[in-house]
């Protein structure tokens, strides 16, 4: 049985810089995000219900789907982000649930940016949530900078997830993401061995 721990945080709070740390340290690393690519991949089932539902218009000059287009409309379109969601976060879990039942490593991280919007989706298998918390104009910044997206597109994405409040609720360790790279880096380290324990004594006959 491996421990699951969670990673989760909105949109630019530094969940790729805190799961790098991870990795480097040998801790398998699953990332959702990596998951959806795949699923939305030309020839996948998915890609043809998405290029379906939202037409020829959010495909690229190679018939990819252009996940900035795709991210425009869902986030200013409630409805759309759901029937999304709705389509693919089964399908993640399912894979999820294939790549952790083949490790052989204590702990692994999986990477769930939308876990308090899908809590029900992975609740049942996830052992501890940790947090990266970061202040929304850190948030704005890091992702217009790495995106190359719009203000207004920052902040509906924001505002259309979880509150800070929500995923303090469902969190049972946090990092913030405001200081020092080299002290959340020993932060991480700390977490580390925090989670062997665990793993340690999950495992450990009764």
């Amino acid at each position: 049985m491996t421990y699951v721990v969670a990673l989760t945080g909105g949109i630019g709070s530094g969940k790729s810089t805190v799961s790098d740390y991870f990795a480097t340290l040998g801790v398998p690393v699953i990332d959702t995000d990596v998951i959806a690519r795949e699923l939305v991949a030309i020839n996948h089932p998915c890609y043809e219900a998405i290029v379906q539902k939202f037409g020829n218009s959010i495909l690229d000059d190679r018939l990819s789907i252009d996940r900035r287009k795709l991210r425009e409309i869902i986030f200013h379109n409630a409805d759309a982000k759901k029937w999304l969601e709705n389509l693919l976060h089964p399908q993640i879990k399912q894979a999820l649930r294939e790549q952790i039942s083949k490790l052989s490593y204590f702990y692994c991280l999986i990477v769930v940016p939308l876990l308090v919007e899908n809590f029900e989706h992975y609740k049942n298998f996830v052992n501890r949530v940790l947090l990266v918390d970061s202040l929304e104009e850190h948030q704005i910044n890091r992702t217009m900078a790495r995106d190359h997206s719009s203000l207004a597109t920052v902040k509906n994405i924001i505002a259309s997830q979880a509150s800070r409040e929500a995923r303090l609720a469902i969190a049972d360790d946090i990092l913030l993401n405001n200081k020092e790279l080299k002290i959340l880096k020993q932060e991480v380290e700390l977490l580390h061995q925090k989670y062997l324990q665990k793993a340690q004594e999950l495992i450990k006959p009764q």
